[in-house]
């Protein structure tokens, strides 16, 4: 391993993470006439109830308000060359493929180490450019598309990446070398301190699962080994993720960069998903009524990277925001898991069952018999809509993802031009 690209890769993401999130005193409500970090939309048009695809819900009706209902700012791509692609709505310019020797065959052979992955994207000089760097978490965030189908894990036929493959080559784990289909992580710049009871992770986004997860550095499958992940470099518009915060000392708070302003208080407690939907569209806060429930991607730009439970005692985001407080699966002090309005849509037979949250707090698994840190405050997982969370006394899946069905909601808004 090189360990002085490790570091140095530690130290970026250190001072780049000081610069997610910053806050304004100035209770002026100003007026924003279009946001200079503007969140994409999750591409997610379905509609869902807590089990199936549906028609679209009116208002009034259950299960409106949900992702569908607001489409919010599409990715504009522009093809550059055989290799680049860039956002017009984002400005950042992205290398496509993840097959790094240019053999037309994605496969393990293209995976890199984190400081690899550093080397790779210093040196890189694509398009003539130097500026290359490996993505942080929001930007490379920004590329999720709910449209996609978590995966059907006996075949890759069926199932639907997370990801715009009209522009971005994409390929699953490598079943040759012994890998899971699930296993298409890509790696971030973004690092997570004091995960897994002390380890440190790298957060990284599945684009065959839909799900941000921290992950150790060590290859599961040979522990002598590093871990690998697939890369796609970024250049440009070194703004995006960048909140500036105005607390208007009224119960909300806006981000003059994305146009966004939200409730300064989260629910207070816990909800399923039909709830929370109905929670948020029957909101008023501060005078507004057009109150909605955040999708993926809104409510993922409120994460600052520079907060944790273990390391600042805190929930991941900014102070100003009041999170309430509650004893996790460990009996641990800790912070909720928030709703999405996104459903997190799969391909079994009830492929409405699950909606997308954020963890503000630790992204709790159970592992040889203990909760631990698993993916990491600022990962994004889901839960079932419904149910009851005592029929997951281990958690569900291969890491034991912590269930708890009743999440919390923090309300968002568009704030109109004036």
């Amino acid at each position: 391993m090189q360990i002085g690209n490790f570091f140095k890769g530690i130290l970026v993401v250190s001072i780049l993470g000081a610069f997610l999130s910053c806050t304004s005193d100035d209770p002026t409500p100003n007026p924003i006439s279009y946001p200079t970090y503007a969140i994409l939309g999750t591409n997610q048009t379905t509609f869902f109830d807590t089990i199936h695809e549906i028609a679209e819900p009116a208002i009034g009706e259950p299960f409106y308000g949900q992702n569908a209902h607001y489409a919010g700012i599409e990715c504009q791509y522009t093809v550059l060359d055989d290799w680049m692609v860039k956002d017009e709505v984002s400005e950042l310019e992205w290398l496509n493929s993840p097959d790094l020797n240019r053999d037309s065959a994605i496969d393990s052979k293209d995976k890199l180490t984190y400081s690899q992955a550093i080397t790779y994207a210093d040196t890189c000089t694509a398009g003539g450019y130097s500026d290359w760097r490996l993505p942080h978490i929001k930007e490379l965030y920004s590329l999720i598309q709910f449209s996609g189908r978590d995966i059907d894990p006996a075949s890759t036929s069926a199932n639907s990446p997370f990801i715009d493959t009209n522009y971005f080559d994409f390929a699953y784990g490598d079943l040759s070398v012994g890998e899971r289909i699930i296993d298409a992580q890509f790696a971030s710049s973004t690092f997570y301190m004091n995960g897994m009871d002390g380890m440190t992770l790298l957060f990284g986004v599945n684009f065959a699962d839909g799900r941000i997860k921290g992950y150790g550095l060590i290859n599961p499958l040979n522990p002598t080994l590093e871990k690998t992940f697939y890369v796609y470099l970024v250049r440009g518009n070194s703004e995006y993720g960048i909140s500036s915060f105005i607390d208007h000392d009224n119960g909300t708070i806006s981000d003059s960069k994305t146009g966004l302003m939200w409730s300064q208080n989260d629910s207070e407690q816990g909800m399923t998903w039909p709830e929370a939907l109905i929670y948020a569209e029957n909101a008023t806060l501060a005078g507004y009524s057009d109150w909605r429930l955040p999708d993926s991607k809104e409510l993922h730009s409120l994460v600052d990277y520079n907060r944790s439970p273990d390391l600042t005692q805190s929930p991941a985001i900014d102070p100003n925001f009041s999170t309430t407080e509650i004893i996790n699966e460990k009996g641990e002090l800790d912070y909720p898991y928030f709703w999405t309005s996104t459903t997190h849509a799969n391909n079994s037979p009830t492929p409405g069952g699950y909606a997308a949250y954020i963890s503000f707090g630790r992204a709790l698994g159970y592992m040889n018999g203990q909760w631990i840190d698993i993916h990491g405050a600022g990962a994004q997982r889901s839960d079932p809509k419904t149910g009851n969370a005592a029929d997951y006394p281990f958690g569900h899946g291969p890491q034991g993802d912590a269930i708890r069905i009743y999440n919390y909601v923090r309300l968002v808004r568009t704030i109109q031009p004036e």
